[in-house]
């Protein structure tokens, strides 16, 4: 842990850290954080977990080996699609699309920009309300840079996370009257939302996303959803019965889709 990731995670709400070793400077920042209550643990960089992780419910013991396989270059070769384009910045996307799916609990999407993920769903019971649900994150990330947003007149001393969370409800169509008495105390003078056409002719600008997906699409529908998010490049393990419908609508788009061939579980 150095010191630049110190700062950052002191500022962000989060209960504790784990690292194999910290700066000491870096560790003085972080003692600081919830008045000296933050939870700050070392981990021996060199344990190695078992082979084969368990849990027991209601009596049943369910066992599977530990996921330990590292992505690879190779992951990003099997390119199914008719647009083969695929740039160093999508592979780098698409990386940190198979780690983050590896961690999330499945059924999960993820969509990524600019090497940061930008929209997860997960834990859904249908892939396109997966699909839905991060795109609708990811919407709002982009949303958020929109320079009406970068301007709001926020008073002076209001708090990052009430920031947060007013241009979270700025930007919602379903804002409530309650949620919108609260602005005056927040903002010098309150405002004006950005209009659905505002808001779709920003989103019209986002491109060149990354959408990951731990299961493969069983229909063109989440592809039509990640277009409307700008995704450009698709990575998805394969094997559905529909695939060839799943590719031909990518290849609608222009899209650059690959197939994994790894399906990742996390329960």
């Amino acid at each position: 842990m150095d010191v630049s990731t110190a700062k950052l995670i002191a500022r962000e709400v989060s209960d504790g850290v784990i690292a194999p070793a910290y700066e000491p400077a870096a560790l003085e920042i972080l003692k600081n954080k919830k008045q000296g209550k933050y939870a700050v643990v070392q981990i021996d960089p060199a344990y190695e977990p078992p082979s084969t992780e368990g849990r027991e419910i209601f009596g049943v013991t369910f066992e599977q080996r530990h996921h330990d396989r590292l992505v690879t270059s190779a992951d990003f070769t099997n390119i199914v699609t008719e647009c083969r384009d695929l740039p160093p910045a999508a592979i780098r996307d698409l990386t940190l699309a198979w780690i983050t799916l590896k961690y999330t609990q499945s059924n999960s999407v993820c969509f990524v920009a600019d090497g940061q993920t930008i929209g997860v769903g997960a834990g859904q019971q249908s892939r396109i309300h997966c699909v839905r649900l991060a795109g609708q994150k990811a919407d709002l990330w982009f949303l958020r840079q929109h320079p009406s947003i970068l301007a709001l007149p926020f008073k002076a001393g209001t708090r990052r996370p009430d920031r947060d969370n007013i241009i979270d409800q700025f930007l919602r169509d379903d804002v409530t009257p309650n949620e919108k008495a609260d602005w005056g105390d927040i903002f010098d003078q309150t405002p004006r939302q950005l209009t659905p056409d505002e808001k779709r002719e920003w989103l019209s600008r986002q491109d060149s996303v990354t959408l990951g997906s731990d299961a493969f699409f069983p229909f063109r529908d989440s592809i039509d959803r990640a277009a409307a998010s700008g995704a450009r490049y698709i990575l998805e393990p394969g094997g559905s019965v529909r695939d060839d419908v799943v590719i031909q609508a990518a290849n609608e788009y222009g899209m650059t889709m690959i197939f994994s061939g790894v399906r990742l579980f996390h329960h």
